[in-house]
Formats: C-alpha cells, sequence, structure tokens
C-alpha cells in the first residue's frame, strides 16, 4: 500500500484576517500557513513594556510613535504577518491593503529574546523584517543578561552592535537612545 502525502492547508491573507478578527489568542502567517505565537512571561511583558516607557518621553513631540505588540507587521514580499513585541512608525501609518490592521512601514522594530525565539527571531524572522523597505534598525533585548543586539542599516549593509548595561544604545532611526541599565532596571520586580 502506498500512503499519499497529507495535504497541506493554505489560508489565504483574507482568510487569516478574518480569522484574526475573531480569535482571541494571535497568530502569525507565513505563506499561506497560521501559526499560533506563544504568550509571553511576565519577565518578557516588562521588558517590552519598559522599552516603550523610555522611548515614549523622547517620541512625544516628533514624527515617530511606538506601538506595541497589539500592532501587527506585514511584509507582503515575503507573505509574512506578525506582531513584534514593539514597533515604531515614523511618519503617517503605511497600512497593508489586504490587512488595514497591520502596517507595512515600521522605521524600528523590537522583539524581546526568549528561550523558545531567540535563534527564530535572529534569524528567518529578521530576513522577512530585512524586506521592509522603511526598516532602519532592529533592537533585540535578551532575556538572559543585561545586553541588547542593535542591528542597523546603512548602506545597504545590516551592522550589529551589542549594548550592555552601562552603554547607552542610540536609536538614531528615530531620534532616541535606550539606556540599556535602566531598561533591566525598571523591567524588574522591585523587591
Amino acid at each position: 500500500m502506498v500512503s499519499s502525502p497529507a495535504h497541506r492547508i493554505s489560508f489565504t491573507i483574507a482568510e487569516y484576517v478574518a480569522m484574526e478578527a475573531l480569535s482571541n489568542v494571535k497568530h502569525e502567517y507565513l505563506d499561506g500557513q497560521i501559526y499560533a505565537m506563544a504568550g509571553g512571561t511576565p519577565e518578557h511583558a516588562a521588558l517590552a513594556a519598559t522599552v516603550i516607557g523610555l522611548l515614549f518621553p523622547q517620541l512625544r513631540d516628533g514624527a515617530c510613535r511606538a506601538h506595541n505588540a497589539d500592532l501587527r507587521v506585514r511584509i507582503a514580499e515575503t507573505a509574512m504577518t506578525t506582531y513584534p513585541d514593539v514597533t515604531v512608525v515614523c511618519g503617517p501609518r503605511t497600512l497593508d491593503p489586504d490587512d488595514t490592521n497591520a502596517v507595512t512601514n515600521p522605521t524600528l522594530l523590537v522583539e524581546i529574546l526568549s528561550k523558545t525565539t531567540a535563534h527564530y527571531d535572529r534569524g528567518d524572522k529578521f530576513e522577512h523584517y530585512k524586506r521592509l523597505p522603511s526598516l532602519k534598525q532592529y533592537l533585540l533585548v535578551s532575556h538572559v543578561d543585561e545586553a541588547v543586539e542593535l542591528w542597523t542599516l546603512a548602506d545597504g549593509q545590516w551592522t550589529l552592535q551589542v549594548i550592555k548595561a552601562g552603554d547607552i544604545a542610540q536609536l538614531d532611526s528615530i531620534n532616541a537612545t535606550l539606556d540599556v541599565a535602566a531598561l533591566y532596571a525598571l523591567a524588574r520586580q522591585p523587591a
């Protein structure tokens, strides 16, 4: 007896958008496939909120706005839609024509690393993000060390800088800075 390969179900972006509107769980969409996104830890949530809290006063009077993980980002070129932990858009938001709850023009994306997502966030996910013409910087916040990885696009090349506690991350793309020591100190649960 010869068995046939399992039929792989593929969803359209319209089906994904409709499903997401009714779901109480966030999903990532990639090339016709829908993947449930894992929930975060309290530490993860605190780090993401602290990034926004530290950026907010610096962005208040400028053209850039920080958004939490409820904002979807669509990379049409690679057929991906996802929810970064923090998304900063400078200027008017450009919405995807097939998903009006997803932006296509982030300037800075932030992902809080976890044991289960670190490899993906540094690898395949970043490769998708690189296809966004508006993206100038990508910040990865460690869940283990008090350090961030800042990827910056300059002259068509992405370069990495690791910034540790005691140093300041220069977020030139949004005209802001991020004090790494303050980030971890403010995100810690008070004793």
